[in-house]
């Protein structure tokens, strides 16, 4: 005799579930938050600093900053302090890492970001409060703290047009740059006719590209699929971008983008 449908649903009500995705969540032990190890984010901490102290070791002069102490309190232990307090780092997930693996890769591109702004000032040649913060992460509701294509940063010129700024860091040499952040760029310049800049810190060789965003080909030969990115297409920086040596003073927008 062929068991129905309905013992299915009587005998998963017996577990003590009535919706069919609790029960999947249940048998895999997903339902079950993993709880945040600070020891090692107490290491992870340590790493950051550790990465932020040797950059401004290698950086010209006129970019370095004189009290790098204070710098990482600000950018690291604090900021770690206010997600923690919003009970944000327990939430963090991204394709089944651990929170603090993802905690860890967020904190590395906010500081270079952050790190950066005084040679991003020389670089456009405008003063830091022409410099604003756009991005969608935010420190208190995990609702906000997301990924999305809106740029990094926004900037004002001195002829008083604004610049969309799109800050990436890259630690293992591969220099890419996902699609949806060059659909979000044309789509601005069509809508708003702001140009968007894609600076892409290669931290693993020590170099830095600067990309117009809203100019980039559909049919460029860059764009590739990264089988390690789960199949994303992405813009692959070519070596030709790149025009700042990190160890060197940082070129003004105009050599930057010389014909």
């Amino acid at each position: 005799m062929a068991i129905k449908t309905q013992y299915f649903k009587e005998y998963r009500k017996g577990l003590g579930f009535t919706n069919k995705d609790d029960v999947k969540k249940f048998f895999a032990g997903k339902d079950i938050t993993p709880t945040v190890d600070y020891n090692y984010i107490k290491l992870l901490n340590a790493r950051l600093v550790e990465i932020i102290k040797k950059i401004n070791l290698l950086v010209s002069n006129d970019i370095k900053i004189g009290n790098i102490d204070e710098f990482c309190t600000d950018s690291v232990e604090l900021v770690f302090n206010k997600l923690k307090s919003n009970n944000i780092i327990q939430r963090l997930n991204n394709q089944g890492r651990r929170p603090e693996q993802v905690y860890f890769s967020w904190m590395r591109g906010y500081i270079i970001s952050n790190y950066f702004l005084k040679a991003l000032s020389q670089i456009f040649e405008v003063g830091l409060e022409n410099i604003s913060l756009i991005g969608d992460d935010d420190l208190v509701e995990i609702e906000s703290f997301k990924r999305t294509p809106t740029a990094d940063l926004e900037i004002i010129l001195q002829n008083g047009n604004k610049l969309r700024v799109e800050v990436q860091s890259g630690f293992q040499g591969t220099n890419d740059i996902k699609q949806h952040k060059v659909l979000e760029a044309k789509r601005i310049f069509k809508t708003d006719s702001i140009s968007s800049i894609a600076i892409h810190f290669d931290l693993f060789n020590g170099q830095v590209a600067f990309i117009k965003l809203d100019e980039i080909e559909d049919n460029s030969v860059n764009w590739i699929t990264r089988q390690q990115m789960e199949g994303q297409t992405v813009f692959n920086i070519d070596q030709n971008y790149f025009s700042w040596k990190l160890t060197e003073t940082p070129p003004s927008l105009n050599d930057i983008f010389a014909d």
